[in-house]
């Protein structure tokens, strides 16, 4: 018995052992992690910085001054008479499709999506004894017609 409970108390040991090793082995590689993330963010935080100051440089008034008198010498200054109401503006252009007109022009051309039948019209087949007819009918018509049926 003395020998069955030493047995058990090294293997709980060992058991111990290997679960703090591994619990020590996770705790050092989400360390690490962390580190790498952290450093990771203060790059990006430091790209960002020199962007904003590329950007603050780029959008300098005297610079933007220069490039708008090099660049856009025959742009006048906004005239009173220049502005017009909405109504004058002309319509925008229609949207043209040259595949699609081609289709059509061939006889080939079919909607996007097929047409949806309203609910109130559905259309049912009325069997008799030598032809079928298919009449449009509303759902109250259709109710009845399932009454009138022995």
């Amino acid at each position: 018995m003395l020998r069955f409970l030493n047995l058990i108390a090294i293997v709980a040991l060992i058991g111990s052992a290997v679960y703090a090793y591994t619990i020590k082995y996770q705790t050092s590689y989400r360390a690490e992690q962390i580190a790498k993330t952290k450093i990771e963010i203060k790059t990006e935080s430091d790209a960002i910085a020199v962007l904003r100051a590329e950007w603050a440089y780029m959008t300098r008034p005297e610079r933007l001054q220069q490039l708008a008198d090099q660049y856009l010498v025959d742009v006048k200054p906004l005239e009173v008479k220049q502005l017009v109401s909405v109504q004058a503006l002309p319509d925008k252009a229609a949207r043209s499709d040259m595949i699609g007109s081609k289709l059509d022009q061939l006889g080939l051309g079919l909607s996007a999506t097929p047409p949806v039948a309203s609910p109130a019209q559905t259309t049912t087949q009325v069997s008799s004894a030598s032809k079928t007819v298919t009449a449009p009918v509303t759902k109250s018509q259709a109710a009845n017609q399932e009454r009138k049926k022995p």
